[in-house]
């Protein structure tokens, strides 16, 4: 069946056109930005006419980043090497933005990382780093960004978490309990901040082409080859969800249709699939 729709194909195309330009000549702050997911987030920000604040830990890579976009957009890109697990990072962090007298229109927090293995043999140092960076880290900065926001009456927050928030994922352990954190929180804030003016999206994407493995330490399943999307088109996806200031948005096909039947099935039932596909 087709949906009836007054709208012309003219008027479609001229607020697509519209919704990439409500961004240009704001500022956007892309947290993990000198790898995957964030280079791809300031690479199409740029494109939209965005200036850019990239904070990462790794400065050279950040550079690369910050020259490659310098020589295709017209935009300002400030760097802020910071590694948010430190203690009072996101203060530090946030104090030498206002110092350079910088205002964020729009947060990503995309920063976070994965551990994979059996919870006890994880050494705890490395899940202490692992929660700080993907809950704690992401919180602090969602708090001293989305006030500014709402005080100016306007702003956008994209949060990226992951499908495994969905179910219960056995030798994710903790990562899984993250983002299910990172889902929750950003749904129920968004709701908070309905009138304000500001949004809050959570992007829930399954594998994608990253340096996710690398860091997590897992060798992909067959599944996980099978379903991977490129790092790119999660971004875009994201944005675009975003600028519609939607709760929530899961990337595919695929990924959408596990979270969506995943909620028919008991809790030890997903736990016991989501295991099966990480072997």
């Amino acid at each position: 069946m087709f949906r009836f729709s007054l709208i012309t194909y003219n008027e479609r195309v001229y607020f697509k056109e519209a919704l990439l330009t409500v961004l240009s000549g704001k500022t956007a702050l892309v947290t993990g930005a000198s790898s995957g997911l964030g280079v791809d987030f300031a690479q199409q920000l740029a494109a939209m006419g965005t200036n850019l604040i990239l904070v990462a830990r790794r400065i050279e890579k950040l550079e690369a980043v910050k020259q490659d976009i310098e020589k295709k957009y017209d935009v300002r890109v400030d760097l802020f090497p910071q590694d948010l697990t430190a203690p009072n990072a996101v203060e530090t962090l946030y104090s030498a933005i206002q110092a350079a007298k910088l205002s964020v229109d729009v947060l990503i927090n995309n920063a976070g990382f994965g551990l994979y293995g059996q919870f006890l043999d994880i050494s705890w140092q490395n899940e202490k780093d692992m929660l700080t960076l993907d809950m704690f880290a992401l919180t602090h900065l969602t708090k001293k960004f989305a006030k500014d926001m709402v005080q100016r009456g306007n702003g956008y927050i994209l949060q990226v978490s992951s499908l495994a928030a969905y179910q219960p994922t056995p030798r994710y352990a903790t990562y899984a309990a993250a983002k299910s954190y990172v889902l929750s929180f950003t749904e129920a804030f968004n709701y908070e901040l309905k009138g304000t003016g500001v949004s809050c999206t959570a992007l829930s994407p399954g594998v994608t082409a990253t340096e996710f493995f690398d860091v997590s330490g897992q060798k992909p399943s067959l599944y996980q080859r099978f379903m991977i999307m490129k790092s790119e088109d999660v971004a875009r996806i994201g944005l675009k969800a975003m600028l519609k200031r939607r709760g929530s948005v899961v990337p595919g096909f695929g990924n959408w249709l596990t979270a969506f039947l995943v909620r028919f099935v008991t809790r030890s039932t997903a736990a016991a699939f989501a295991d099966r596909l990480m072997k």
